[in-house]
């Protein structure tokens, strides 16, 4: 066997072809159906310890005290950002959560006492509300690590963990996250993910383990012993454990063409073989809760599919905790919105994720629970299942002395926890002989990456796409670069940091930190697996011209196409996304001062790595299985080996589709155009942004913003609009996920009437968000995609993104078009929809 071609070898791995051959098989005999036979599933069984028969008699007592709009309310959670405490005395809401961009008072920097705080005024308020009050819980996204919270330990996501084939490891990780989460207050997570992605597409590939369900089998039980601890009889967890909540159930990671949110056409076979096998072990560790996948199986939505929500997970898989949905998920069924879906509650799920929608959901469900559509036993036994969780949470009497301890969040043990996660993780795919790092060397560190915690972070990390922050938003972490300082000078050596690759004094080995950006879930689903970026190829390149020994630090949450970049390196290292403790990088690569390595390199693939950029779909024991590097692969100084020439061509075109960015640095951004209409008609304008619409009520030309000519001068003479227009594209998804349309805006006159944004074939009026500001300044209009939810706007295929429109004389510049993140509590206009 060559070493190109190495594999990981188990007991799992050596019956992959025939596992393989037997899943092809039966999807060519059986016809595509999304009604499961619970006979052919795994049995499993939550542990008796969950269902204690002194709670239980507890549970029997509460739901002959509660009245029904008490136990309709447990089955709701909303979101902090749409919710205060004292909505809590007219509405009986049993959960809260803290999406991915929600925080105390909407600051995403908010301290630890903060976070506290918050978390007691709805405790406080739910325990002061008339009738049962029943307590609630506080979920949370804890990702990797407690990554809502500056300053908490951010370990490597899961794509690497699942590199370091440890399950001890992953056990431990899990502790140090329930300590953390439970110091600031919350007492559940929606983790571990238990997806196991089949398309590396998928914004949401680094979220999972590894191609293959026996990494995911292999730490399900772990993360969730880690999480929540033994489950004891007559006892609730302890005072530093909280909930887990295995995710998505089933088979988010098998969706076609890894669309996020999207459909897996697949067989029974293979949804059980292949994407439900972490839920047995995690079921049998005692996982309190389970989240009802997004995405569909066979064109019907897990969330309303009763036949794997009730049929197969809670009866013949024996989970006696309560299933949730994901976010607004259950307003993708067919017949429900977000505000309403008895569907969904009747399939088997027990709580909806409502994070805006609550209000109006909480009121629709009422009535359907004392009209009888809603059945009264399922609602009971949804309640049943949402109290036996906070009974053996332990929520009606928790011992919540950790809270607000800031010495447990980002500790000293949970950092070196990190570190040791991350040298684990590294897989090594190419070494000539350049590392490790020799003592006494002169190193030059380079890349935008190298030091940028944010950037090794990745998505998930302070908010939910991570990509606004700074070295400042991780007190105590450790960025590449200065775990790499520390090292090589420790072993006598000189580190200089440029980040363009220059030098003054030659340096005797290079290392360049480079990778993807962040993402999160949809935002980060791509057309195919090509590495875009060209600029640090270029430095890689030069490097190379000059005869300097160069290693590569990729950082990325996929495998990628990397050809050209490795074939310009001599060692290549996937590091996936490592987190705050940038020195366990080090620990890997720089020799210590006797010119032993410190430490070897571990880490072996957990996903294939492609051959061409037009591998997504590969995976181990598939037919036609040929990757670059193997499931398993990974070299180490003990067990060198040589990787050839590679071949540069990518196999397919690589240009990538773009559904959110249209108007940057002073130019429409491709496939958008910029259209002019008015009563005569539609003109449109070229590259230059100049011209006029065909009656001449409006022109336009470039100006200057932020930089010389980066935005657009419009004048209206009369009625017109100004558009930006492209092929349709499906935008739910962004506005589900409460993404906002932003424009920056500059008054270059005063306002003489109405002007109107536009979004697909809705216009709002936008001047009460101009106010009054000073003619020549610049603002920022961002306006949430959900405000848009008039009947014309079809978002499924929306061919108008942006428009501005003016029946009055005007004159205003406009700069960065785009959709982003709700980060800042944007909102609709008093007048809007």
């Amino acid at each position: 066997m060559s070493v190109l071609r190495r594999t990981f070898v188990s007991a799992v791995a050596l019956s992959m072809s025939l596992w393989a051959a037997d899943v092809v098989a039966q999807q060519v005999q059986a016809p595509p159906t999304a009604v499961p036979d619970p006979t052919v599933w795994p049995v499993a069984g939550s542990p008796a310890a969950i269902t204690d028969p002194e709670a239980e008699a507890m549970i029997d007592r509460l739901l002959q005290r509660m009245t029904l709009e008490e136990k309709v309310g447990q089955l709701i959670q909303a979101d902090i950002g749409a919710i205060t405490p004292a909505d809590l005395a007219t509405y009986p809401i049993g959960s809260i959560l803290a999406g991915g961009n929600s925080s105390p008072e909407g600051d995403e920097r908010a301290s630890l006492s903060e976070w506290v705080a918050l978390s007691r005024a709805f405790r406080e308020a739910a325990a002061t509300r008339p009738g049962a009050a029943i307590p609630l819980m506080f979920g949370i996204d804890a990702v990797h690590g407690h990554n809502n919270i500056v300053g908490a330990t951010l370990f490597p996501h899961n794509i690497g963990l699942g590199a370091a084939r440890d399950p001890g490891l992953i056990e431990r990780i899990g502790r140090a996250t329930a300590l953390e989460v439970a110091a600031s207050g919350a007492d559940w997570t929606f983790g571990p993910t238990l997806a196991v992605p089949r398309n590396d597409r998928w914004g949401r590939a680094y979220e999972g383990y590894g191609e293959h369900p026996e990494i995911v089998s292999a730490y399900a039980g772990p993360m969730t012993r880690g999480l929540q601890g033994e489950l004891i009889p007559g006892r609730p967890l302890a005072f530093d454990r909280i909930a887990g909540s295995a995710k998505h159930f089933v088979a988010d990671g098998g969706t076609l063409d890894g669309v996020d949110q999207g459909d897996a056409p697949i067989s029974e076979a293979e949804l059980i073989d292949i994407h439900a096998q972490g839920y047995v072990p995690a079921i049998n560790a005692g996982v309190l809760t389970v989240m009802a996948s997004f995405s569909s199986w066979n064109g019907v939505k897990i969330t309303g599919n009763r036949g794997l929500l009730t049929d197969v997970l809670k009866e013949r898989m024996g989970f006696d905790g309560f299933v949730v949905g994901d976010w607004n998920a259950h307003g993708q069924i067919p017949g429900c919105s977000n505000e309403s879906c008895p569907e969904a509650i009747n399939a088997g799920l027990d709580m909806f994720m409502a994070p805006d929608s609550w209000r109006g959901l909480y009121t629709n469900t009422l009535a359907q629970a004392r009209s009888g559509e809603i059945p009264a036993d399922r609602l009971d036994d949804a309640v049943r299942r949402i109290l036996r969780v906070k009974f053996k949470l332990g929520v009606f009497d928790r011992d919540r002395s950790i809270e607000g301890r800031a010495d447990v969040l980002g500790s000293p043990e949970h950092r070196a926890l990190a570190r040791e996660a991350v040298r684990k993780s590294l897989v090594l795919l190419k070494n000539e002989g350049v590392l490790p790092i020799r003592p006494g060397a002169r190193v030059l560190v380079a890349g935008e990456a190298a030091d940028s915690i944010g950037q090794a972070s990745g998505g998930w990390t302070v908010s939910w796409q991570g990509a606004d922050t700074t070295n400042a938003d991780f007190p105590g972490g450790v960025s590449i670069w200065s775990g790499l300082d520390a090292a090589i000078r420790e072993s006598g050596g000189v580190a200089e940091l440029s980040v363009e690759g220059g030098y003054e004094t030659r340096p005797d080995v290079a290392i360049v930190v480079f990778g993807e950006t962040p993402y999160a879930e949809f935002q980060g689903d791509v057309e195919n697996l090509d590495f875009a970026p060209e600029e640090p190829l270029s430095v890689l390149r030069r490097l190379k011209a000059a005869g300097i020994p160069t290693v590569s630090v990729f950082l990325s949450g996929r495998p990628l196409w990397t050809n050209p970049e490795i074939n310009a390196s001599d060692a290549f290292v996937a590091a996936w996304l490592p987190g705050t403790e940038g020195s366990g990088v080090a620990d890997v690569l720089v020799a210590g001062r006797d010119g032993q390595s410190v430490h070897d390199f571990t880490g072996r693939l957990s996903f294939s790595w492609p051959k061409t950029a037009g591998q997504d779909v590969l995976n181990v024991g598939m037919p036609g299985y040929d990757p670059q590097f193997a499931y398993g692969y990974g070299l180490s100084y003990a067990e060198p080996g040589r990787v050839d020439s590679l071949s540069e061509d990518p196999g397919v075109a690589v240009s990538q589709t773009n559904v959110d960015d249209y108007f940057t640095d002073g130019r429409v951004q491709a496939p958008w155009s910029l259209m002019l209409r008015d009563e005569g008609g539609d003109s449109r304008i070229g590259t230059g942004l100049t011209g006029a619409s065909p009656r001449a009520n409006l022109s336009v030309r470039p100006t200057d913003g932020a930089a010389q000519e980066s935005a657009m001068a419009l004048t209206w003479g009369g009625a017109a609009e100004a558009l930006i227009m492209g092929p349709p594209v499906d935008l739910s998804r962004q506005r589900n996920g409460d993404m906002v349309l932003s424009v920056s805006i500059r008054l270059d006159g005063p306002l003489a009437g109405p002007v109107e944004l536009g979004f697909g074939r809705e216009r709002m009026e936008i001047a009460p968000l101009l106010g009054d500001p000073a003619l020549g300044q610049w603002r920022e209009v961002r306006i949430r995609l959900a405000c848009f939810g008039g009947a014309d706007t079809d978002v499924t295929a929306v061919e108008t993104p942006f428009a501005l429109r003016s029946e009055s004389p005007v004159r205003l510049s406009l700069a960065d078009i785009r959709l982003g993140v709700n980060q800042a509590g944007a909102s609709c206009p008093p007048s809007g929809g």
